[in-house]
């Protein structure tokens, strides 16, 4: 998508692509579901959240396949994208700025790359140009509640 072909929105993109964000995920500890600082947001870490509960649990490369564990990335950006919306507005939001993606990854388990290309796609095919972002993909012992995948989101606001 260039300039050109953008939409009206996000929340527009989002429409067409047959995707309604969730409701904001609830913390499981003591923390906000994302922060504003000058034209910045900064998301919590996302877990794989649908209806109130984890998808699945495991680590990936184990208990977890690596095409689940993307589509896990893909709704942690997802509900990034809803705790972004729930504070400013999707439609604030100019470019993604950074993703970074924690992978419970079983033993030898080195394709972290590949599960938060999950979020990565995913925040490309809403936002265009605009989603491309800079990115860590990180593997981790263990993740809250025996999570898979958690994902954080930075946006610049327009």
């Amino acid at each position: 998508m260039t300039a050109s072909d953008q939409p009206t929105s996000w929340t527009a993109r989002l429409a067409e692509l047959g995707v309604r964000l969730p409701p904001v995920a609830a913390p499981v500890a003591a923390y906000v579901p994302a922060i504003r600082t000058g034209q910045l947001v900064f998301t919590s870490g996302q877990l794989p959240f649908v209806d109130g509960g984890l998808r699945r649990t495991g680590k990936v490369g184990g208990a977890v396949d690596i095409e689940d564990a993307a589509a896990d990335a893909k709704v942690c950006a997802l509900n990034a994208l809803a705790a972004i919306d729930d504070l400013v507005g999707l439609d604030a939001v100019a470019r993604v700025v950074r993703v970074v993606g924690y992978v419970a990854s079983a033993e030898g388990f080195s394709g972290q790359p590949r599960v938060v290309n999950g979020a990565s796609e995913f925040l490309g095919r809403v936002f265009g140009e605009a989603g491309q972002h800079a990115r860590s993909a990180v593997g981790v012992a263990e993740l809250p509640m025996n999570a898979p995948v958690e994902v954080e989101l930075t946006v610049e606001l327009r």
